[in-house]
């Protein structure tokens, strides 16, 4: 069924509550499991992932994407979608294009980000398990890693958050008055175009930027716009879930 974006300008609400500019809820832990190097829990709306961190460790060469030779430390990830994380229970084989490709993305962007010359001859493997699926799965997917990474003390640049923008009209309807969403829910990320964006810190150096959708150039700059500020709202959102842990720790040692 087709999604009617006709409300949209007239209760300037979207159809689960929120205004074009507001960001699902989103919750995060850190240390979820002992057994890892780092590892994070982190939902955005009903998207919910789980993310483990092992290394540097030295010996596993083969996996999805990477970075660096031997003078650098091998970024891998590996992303397993459970069947039952979406409505149709489609289960995802292991040579899935558009898991290789988010592979791929999530293992370039923080080769680029992550110190890897401090752990030459070494690999550091980021294990992500998406368990419910309602949007923004490559965002939630960057979020939860940069949250694991620092939980397993690896030392980066910063911050590599993510959020995704999108727009009110579709590209075949042609509509140059059509108004930027951020953070798309799975019902508007199947009717409407998006692209992911993902920023360092809290600036605006994008290094991540994947578009699956078709849609006319004069719209990118204002769904670039959005999104960028959107990864700004995360960035605080992530960085008090880190402090507060850090916090926390503190308080278990002196007391």
């Amino acid at each position: 069924m087709p999604l009617d974006t006709s409300t949209y300008s007239l209760a300037l609400l979207r159809l689960d509550g929120r205004r074009w500019n507001e960001l699902r809820r989103m919750h995060a832990q850190v240390s979820v499991q002992t057994a890892a190097d780092g590892s994070s829990y982190l939902e955005m709306g009903n998207t919910k992932v789980i993310c483990t961190v092992s290394g540097p460790s030295e010996g596993r060469r083969s996996g999805a994407g990477g970075g660096g030779g031997d003078a650098n430390a091998s970024v891998q990830v590996e992303i397993g979608i459970a069947g039952f994380s979406a409505v149709d229970r489609k289960r995802r084989g292991r040579g899935d294009k558009r898991t290789s490709e988010m592979q791929m993305t999530i293992a370039n962007a923080f080769s680029n980000t992550l110190f890897t010359h401090l752990y030459p001859h070494s690999t550091i493997l980021i294990t992500l398990h998406v368990l419910s699926q309602d949007g923004s799965m490559l965002a939630a997917c960057l979020n939860a890693a940069t949250l694991a990474l620092i939980d397993a003390g690896m030392p980066m640049s910063d911050y590599v958050v993510a959020c995704t923008s999108g727009s009110t009209s579709s590209y075949s309807s042609n509509d140059e008055a059509a108004d930027p969403l951020l953070d798309l829910n799975a019902t508007e990320e199947q009717e409407l175009p998006l692209v992911t964006v993902g920023t360092l810190g809290a600036g605006e150096r994008v290094i991540v930027l994947v578009m699956e959708s078709r849609v006319q150039a004069e719209r990118i700059e204002g769904m670039l716009a959005v999104g960028v500020d959107g990864c700004k709202q995360v960035r605080e959102i992530l960085d008090h879930v880190v402090r507060r842990h850090g916090k926390r720790i503190l308080e278990s040692i002196v007391t």
